[in-house]
């Protein structure tokens, strides 16, 4: 009996893939010009901007080929989040109602990316919010130290400087990770599919609180019309948000 209690000390196992050269092939002795030295990234771009890349990717189990534009695209980006959120007069103690749903959805996407151990997704989404910031001209402080929160979990150097310029004193480590609503997550419209006797026959733009009279004016105007008009129709079911099936027969 071991040192553990359990059979194996994690829950877990995952095979992260290889980092290859950018010829796609192993980096080796054989091909030392493909070589790259994580020392060399961190002294010309930073260890953050290294994290972020080899964490942006692609899917952590999967070998991918060294970019080294693709380090500078990472580098640029976290030049844009110093920029905005270290700019005091982006950031606002009151919220704003533009970017309510983008920055909750951010904390939905990205809290259970990390736990599937998806970061390059959840990098995606952080990339998302920033752009509605810029977009908006300014961000509620709420939404920029849950944001913060994030990104210092991949860019822990860059994440503790900000939080320190937000006006906090303590490690950003310790803070209880942000929350989401997941009723300000919905979409304010929504694309569903159009069926006529079980076959697609075209998809509309709905609202959650349209009833099925409504969207159906909506499908009398779409390209699934054609398959209902001289029709006889039989019954029509609403499955709210998802669906619009449509039972026609000839008259």
């Amino acid at each position: 009996k071991g040192i553990a209690p359990t059979k194996e000390p994690f829950k877990k196992l995952i095979h992260q893939g290889m980092i290859l050269g950018s010829n796609g092939i192993k980096m080796g002795k054989r091909f030392p010009e493909y070589v790259v030295n994580p020392s060399d990234i961190v002294r010309d771009y930073g260890a953050d901007t290294l994290r972020l890349y080899l964490m942006f990717m692609g899917p952590l189990e999967v070998s991918k080929p060294w970019s080294n534009t693709g380090v500078e695209g990472a580098k640029k980006f976290l030049n844009r989040v110093w920029t905005f959120f270290t700019e005091p007069a982006n950031i606002k103690d009151d919220a704003k109602a533009e970017l309510e749903k983008v920055y909750h959805q951010t904390v939905k996407k990205v809290t259970g990316d990390f736990e599937k151990i998806a970061f390059n997704t959840a990098i995606s989404q952080m990339m998302i919010f920033v752009n509605a910031c810029y977009k908006t001209g300014s961000c509620p402080k709420e939404y920029a130290e849950g944001f913060i929160k994030m990104l210092s979990c991949i860019c822990p150097h860059i994440g503790e400087e900000i939080y320190a310029i937000l006006g906090h004193e303590g490690t950003i480590a310790y803070e209880p990770w942000p929350v989401f609503d997941e009723a300000k997550t919905k979409e304010d419209t929504i694309e569903i599919a159009v069926q006529v006797n079980g076959k697609v026959r075209g998809k509309v733009f709905v609202t959650l609180d349209e009833d099925e009279n409504a969207v159906y004016d909506k499908v009398m105007e779409s390209e699934a019309a054609r398959f209902i008009s001289g029709m006889q129709i039989v019954k029509k079911i609403y499955v709210k948000g998802k669906i619009f099936n449509i039972v026609v027969k000839p008259q």
